[in-house]
């Protein structure tokens, strides 16, 4: 029952004219992804469940995130650091 009632939902959702970009020609995963961010924007594959996190959570994710600042930005990058894109 709660699956019928979740797919019918659904569909009512992604036949709205309110899309992201310009309806057009696109590649069917493309149009896949639009569908998810549809059902995404208006909650309905929501979870059920409160996602919720910890203090202890908070502060280290607060704490991870200060620290990212401290990296200093180099002036330049070296080109040859990286990986060959060329193929052999």
């Amino acid at each position: 029952m709660n699956t019928k009632r979740l797919l019918l939902v659904s569909m009512a959702c992604l036949s709205t004219t309110a899309w992201a970009i310009e309806p057009g020609p696109s590649s069917a995963p493309q149009q896949g992804t639009e569908q998810w961010m549809q059902l995404q924007i208006r909650g309905v594959v929501a979870s059920p469940r409160l996602q919720s996190v910890s203090a202890t959570e908070r502060d280290l994710a607060m704490q991870r995130w200060l620290n990212s600042f401290t990296y200093p930005i180099p002036e330049h990058f070296d080109q040859k650091a990286s990986g060959n894109m060329s193929s052999k």
